[in-house]
């Protein structure tokens, strides 16, 4: 059997991860983790007044699963996680690693609001029951927009 995992097949992973993850499915979630899962999520800027709510550093699937349960009971519901742009970063013959948008939403006074976006970065490899993260990192977005030549004039100046 070959360990190349397809975009089709990553598409299918990430989207059921995040059907799963918005609805609560501890256990659908857990069997998409591999044992030794590294695990990671914060903002870009590490300065948010909620950034010890989202920051984590885990590795293993049980302390994922530790960190993940309170984490999802603190969050709004309904919660609408949508990958997208999702790509083929490589492969080692092992695992296929990815990157792909989020964008969050919630729902306010009746209508759909955008609560976040990030950036999600991970390694996939294939399980003895089927496909599994080996790695999974979330950076969400914080910093505000400006031009890319302010952005490259005040990353140049530090």
């Amino acid at each position: 059997m070959s360990n190349d995992i397809s975009l089709a097949e990553l598409y299918e992973l990430l989207g059921a991860w995040w059907l799963h993850y918005d609805a609560a499915n501890y256990d659908e979630l857990a069997a998409m983790l591999a044992p030794e899962v590294k695990y990671t999520v914060r903002s870009d800027t590490g300065q948010t007044e909620y950034e010890e709510f989202i920051r984590a550093d885990l590795q293993g699937r049980d302390a994922t699963m530790e960190w993940l349960k309170p984490h999802r009971l603190g969050s709004p519901a309904p919660l609408r996680h949508m990958g997208m742009n999702l790509h083929r970063t490589g492969t080692d013959g092992e695992s296929t690693t990815f990157a792909s948008y989020l964008l969050t939403t919630q729902v306010t006074n009746g209508l759909p609001q955008a609560v976040a976006s990030a950036v999600v970065t991970g390694a996939v490899a294939r399980g003895p029951e089927g496909l599994w993260f080996t790695a999974q990192h979330v950076v969400l977005d914080t910093q505000n927009s400006v031009s890319l030549a302010e952005r490259e004039a005040a990353q140049a100046a530090n």
